[in-house]
């Protein structure tokens, strides 16, 4: 049987971080020429004795270049399937461990290996974003890390509240309906938000216009976002500089950016 904690960890991977490979090619110009006429399933699995599948997976259908995620579902024929031996090999591996994938590489690597090298470029390019320690130097690079950081981080809520995560399904189930976002102030492309209510949760990209944000966490620049993201920048000296906006009541807020921290802790 699975553990608890290696189940979250693998569907917030499958759910939460694999959906950015489409943003990272989406977003930088030398990955997205090299999938320019490329049409092409992309599969991204491991052994799972508990799914009637017998696998649990992530794949990509490429149409003439343009991807589409399909969430936490198994293709029938994918062009390329890096299949690990067991679910927590494919945790262990998107957590750095390199050595659990060998097998799976070598084997995706022999059936097409023009492709597969194509998406391994995209695969390596979102574990040096993910895995940054500190903000990269050019803004165009601070924009996508912190969109796909603000993107992986309100899917990531939701999918533990799917999964009856015991602390995020308290939050959710006496909520009525309420929306917490992430924004830089003047980059509405980056925003991220989750609605919740009673017990229910959606994440969404881009800025919620339907109601105003019950809170938002805002920041006034891509660098002062990664200052919080990636933990070199305190919160109180933020928010007192004003790098850090918080909008909406702070006690709320407090839970929100636990739960952030919760998601992050499954897959750093």
């Amino acid at each position: 049987m699975i553990p608890e904690k290696e189940r979250y960890t693998s569907k917030l991977f499958l759910n939460a971080v694999l959906p950015l490979l489409k943003v990272i090619e989406g977003n930088v110009p030398e990955l997205k020429a090299k999938f320019e006429g490329v049409n092409a399933v992309i599969q991204i699995s491991a052994i799972d004795d508990e799914n009637p599948t017998g696998k649990s997976a992530t794949h990509f259908i490429i149409e003439d270049g343009a991807w589409t995620v399909k969430n936490d579902k198994v293709a029938e024929n994918p062009d390329i399937d890096l299949c690990f031996k067991s679910v927590p090999d494919m945790n262990a591996f998107f957590k750095g461990d390199m050595g659990k994938g060998i097998g799976a590489i070598l084997k995706a690597l022999v059936k097409k290996p023009g492709l597969f090298l194509k998406f391994m470029g995209v695969l390596l390019k979102m574990s040096n974003l993910l895995m940054a320690k500190e903000a990269p130097a050019d803004e165009a690079t601070q924009k996508l890390l912190v969109k796909c950081f603000f993107y992986l981080l309100t899917a990531g809520i939701s999918q533990l509240n799917k999964l009856g995560h015991e602390e995020v399904r308290r939050w959710t189930e006496v909520s009525p309906d309420r929306v917490y976002a992430l924004d830089v102030i003047g980059q509405p492309d980056v925003a991220a938000y989750i609605r919740i209510k009673a017990g229910k949760s959606r994440s969404g990209h881009g800025v919620y216009t339907r109601a105003m944000p019950f809170f938002t966490l805002r920041f006034d620049s891509f660098k002062s976002a990664l200052g919080i993201l990636l933990a070199t920048d305190d919160m109180m000296e933020a928010t007192k500089a004003g790098r850090l906006i918080m909008d909406g009541a702070p006690e709320f807020g407090a839970t929100f950016g636990n739960l952030l921290l919760v998601v992050g802790g499954f897959v750093q």
